[in-house]
């Protein structure tokens, strides 16, 4: 089995310290991998530059730290919401060993739609996630060839904790 690193991106006026990229984190050391959950707070707090803060310093700083533990080993991106969406931005300039979105935007304004590598993907996304149509994510998912979860949840999936956690976990023990 292959190990590495993971970086967890959390959503916007989230944290590092959140549920969810909490149990992320516990599940891959629970597999032998490595977690970072970086803090983008203070660019989410930048409401002059858009109503989601700093975006694009936010893909900038997700991609430093990937291209610095890509050179290190496989690294795995995974993110909530907006974090979910930088994840899939930064999967395009470091190819990472897969990807993990929960809740991701497929669409956010101006912004290019969600992109992402061709490398294993899983997508864990609510039936009444009221900011993003679960028929988005799966006409989006599809072409891709995604694992998909979808489940009894709104756009926090605060009650798929654990299941959004062993989904990750299912990923990082395939690759």
């Amino acid at each position: 089995m292959v190990t590495g690193h993971c970086i967890l991106s959390h959503g916007f006026e989230s944290g590092p310290d959140a549920a969810k990229v909490t149990a992320l984190a516990e599940a891959a050391q629970s597999v032998g991998w490595t977690a970072e959950r970086p803090d983008y707070t203070d660019l989410d707090a930048r409401s002059d530059v858009s109503p989601y803060g700093d975006v694009y310093a936010r893909i900038e700083r997700l991609l430093a730290l990937a291209r610095e533990a890509a050179g290190r080993g496989p690294v795995v991106l995974a993110g909530s919401s907006l974090g979910a969406y930088i994840s899939g931005a930064v999967s395009m300039q470091v190819r990472p060993a897969g990807l993990f979105l929960m809740a991701p935007p497929i669409h956010m304004g101006p912004a290019p739609a969600l992109q992402a590598a061709p490398v294993p993907l899983s997508i864990v996304h609510g039936w009444d996630d009221e900011l993003i149509p679960a028929a988005e994510v799966v006409a989006w998912a599809q072409p891709r060839r995604a694992r998909l979860l979808l489940v009894d949840d709104n756009h926090r999936l605060s009650t798929h904790v654990e299941a959004s956690a062993s989904a990750f976990r299912r990923l990082l023990q395939s690759l």
